[in-house]
């Protein structure tokens, strides 16, 4: 008990350093956006009003973690583990398991948005680094503390200081450079840090509590729905910076796998949650205490609450917190992307393991190169944090309710509520995520707009290379079942020796996407060779949509055919990548054993040819599709093939 007790906070502590990076870093700019946001400026009073104002902002706040994280994700959404792990296509798949054999509308519909939510995430993986780190960087422009006159900038004006910048875009720019060498080293590090970090953000938060402590009146969710009904619309677009506290809370989901949902759930009651509250009620109180900051546009809550002494040293602990959410982000990116690949919907890439010892610590260099382009590109054009605001929290919104919406399907299926109760609890929390939506809209023209462009194009991606596979496989069909040809040569084996085929020793390996059919290498290869090796294995390596792994027992299903053929059958879930020497070995615990030095692996290569003639696509996602099979890693690379031992055999396919 005391061994699991242990493990259990090991585990919670080291959830702080890759679960609430994101979130934990939002004190750095989430009230200071409220507070600076225009809508907020035009409906502020002086007074007992303005403090109303004040406490009102922070019962959003409070009560948005408490809905949307402690609620909807800890209580609720963290409850539905696909064998240990999260996240939204995770979700996906628990919904809608046999999506792929299933041609219902609704089933397509579901299935589309769970997509179009994962295709979001990548665009919060471009602006979570640039926003955290940018932020946590403007600390050393901000007055009185800074005291060098070259970092000065003026936000209201949205002119950075040259060297801020600079110094933002050679921090992200270290930071994906080192991405190839895993987060193994460095990993042990960063639960320690955040718990500092957070213990800090407490502490910094209860030093100034004590200046006005009318802010506990926040804990009351009257103040906040007051706020709102009482400004309008005003209050309706500052909703779309409150949003900002929460814009973290996928990534609870989303990682679950790594921790198990006790550690995260423990570390987020004990510890995160209530250094946030604490730190945001601080910015609170010493706002109250100073009314008259609150239209500086140089004022900034978060910083103001460290002495002159600790400026400086509390920005190179916000950098440092920066970059290790940054890191959760880039590799929650990766972790996403090698679920799209099992699952059908991104072109193989490289995957690089980074660790011997945990599964889920990958590089992707494709990845990892267009993120930080993608970052860089943000930072150099937004300048600032401010308006970089603007370009977050729209992106997030729309995956929560992409994954509440699978959740209302998933509940009925996991634990079997009626669709009423699934009704209920589902249309509360949409309600609330729509209210966010629609105050994020606002922000469609300042900056809004860029995770949805890049959220709709990564959509389009994703649904084009699906749908292209489909109908590749379609215009590739086997020309005779796997039974017929076996049987062909069983009948050729009586002619005489003239007309006979040969029989070159050794081991051949055919990868066959049909494991019915027979590989069209196979055909081609008996075609313009006129021969056949002593003994043929048919290797089809199939992607089990409904779970992220596959027991060791169940990886290999092996067949002794006829004539020395075999057929192999290797099933991996879609949080596995698939090796041939975790296949051949498994396949030797079942009998067939196959030395990879010596065999000759067959592999089949399209060359795809787009047209109008036959109905398939649209003529342009045709020409989309050929190009991401131009650059989509080979079949023989990404199953790590002996490359000496390869054969590839070419077929042009029309489609």
């Amino acid at each position: 008990m005391h061994s699991n007790s242990h493990q259990t906070l090991a585990r919670s502590i080291a959830a702080l350093g890759v679960v609430y990076g994101d979130i934990g870093t939002s004190v750095l700019y989430a009230f200071k956006e409220c507070l600076h946001h225009d809508a907020f400026h035009g409906c502020l009073d002086h007074g007992p009003h303005q403090a109303a104002d004040i406490v009102g902002l922070l019962s959003l706040i409070i009560w948005s973690l408490f809905t949307l994280v402690s609620i909807k994700y800890l209580a609720l959404i963290m409850r539905a583990d696909n064998h240990g792990e999260g996240g939204i296509l995770a979700l996906l798949s628990l919904a809608f398991p046999d999506a792929t054999k299933q041609n219902a509308a609704r089933t397509v519909r579901m299935v589309a948005l769970g997509i179009f939510g994962a295709a979001l995430l990548y665009g919060d993986g471009v602006i979570t680094p640039a926003m955290s780190v940018l932020s946590a960087v403007e600390g050393l422009s901000i007055r009185p503390a800074s005291a060098t006159p070259v970092l000065h900038s003026d936000p209201a004006a949205g002119s950075p200081s040259l060297s801020v910048l600079l110094l933002t875009v050679g921090i992200i720019t270290a930071l994906f450079s080192v991405q190839y060498k895993g987060t193994g080293a460095l990993g042990g590090w960063f639960g320690r840090i955040m718990l500092g970090w957070f213990v800090l953000l407490a502490v910094l938060g209860l030093s100034h509590i004590a200046d006005h402590p009318a802010v506990f009146h926040a804990f009351n969710p009257w103040h906040g729905l007051h706020f709102l009904f009482t400004h309008g619309w005003s209050g309706l677009k500052i909703l779309g910076s409150v949003f900002l506290v929460v814009t973290g809370g996928e990534a609870l989901y989303a990682d679950m796998g790594h921790f198990g949902r006790k550690p995260i759930a423990r570390a987020w009651v004990w510890i995160v949650f209530p250094s946030l509250i604490l730190n945001y009620l601080g910015q609170g109180a010493l706002t109250l205490a100073h009314p008259e900051f609150v239209k500086d546009p140089n004022f900034h809550p978060f910083f103001a609450l460290a002495p002159a002494w600790g400026h400086y040293p509390l920005v190179a602990i916000a950098t440092a917190a920066a970059i290790i959410a940054s890191q959760a982000l880039i590799s929650g990116v990766f972790s996403l992307t090698m679920q799209g690949i099992q699952m059908g919907y991104i072109p193989r890439m490289e995957i690089c393991h980074t660790s011997q010892d945990e599964h889920g610590q990958i590089y992707i260099p494709k990845v990892n190169i267009l993120l930080a382009i993608g970052c860089l590109a943000l930072v150099l054009t937004f300048k600032t944090s401010s308006n970089l605001a603007g370009a977050y929290g729209i992106a997030v919104t729309l995956t929560m309710l992409a994954t509440t919406a699978l959740f209302f399907f998933a509940s009925q299926r996991l634990w079997k509520w009626s669709a009423t109760r699934a009704l209920i609890v589902c249309a509360v929390f949409e309600c609330i995520e729509l209210t966010f939506f629609s105050s994020n809209t606002f922000k469609i023209s300042s900056g809004g707009w860029f995770p949805l462009v890049l959220g709709l194009a990564i959509f389009t991606l994703m649904t084009t290379w699906k749908t292209g596979r489909a109908l590749l496989q379609k215009q590739m069909a086997p020309p005779m079942p796997l039974d017929d040809f076996i049987a062909s040569i069983a009948m050729a084996g009586t002619l005489d020796e003239h007309h006979k085929l040969h029989r070159s020793p050794g081991t051949a390996v055919f990868l066959a996407g049909n494991p019915a059919g027979t590989p069209n290498a196979l055909i081609k290869n008996i075609k313009h060779n006129q021969l056949l090796h002593s003994r043929n294995v048919l290797l089809t390596i199939q992607t089990d949509q409904s779970r992220p792994y596959v027991p060791h027992p169940e990886r290999v299903s092996v067949s002794d055919l006829t004539e020395d053929f075999h057929r192999v059958v290797a099933q991996f879930g879609f949080m596995e990548q698939p090796r041939i020497h975790e296949v051949l070995r498994a396949s030797s615990e079942a009998g067939l054993c196959i030395d990879p030095d010596r065999a000759t692996f067959f592999v089949g290569k399209e060359r795809i040819i787009p047209t109008a003639k036959k109905r398939g696509m649209a003529l342009w996602r045709e020409h989309v599709f050929v190009f991401l099979s131009k650059h989509a890693e080979n079949a023989a690379d990404f199953f790590q093939l002996p490359p000496e031992r390869v054969y590839e055999v070419s077929q042009v396919v029309e489609i």
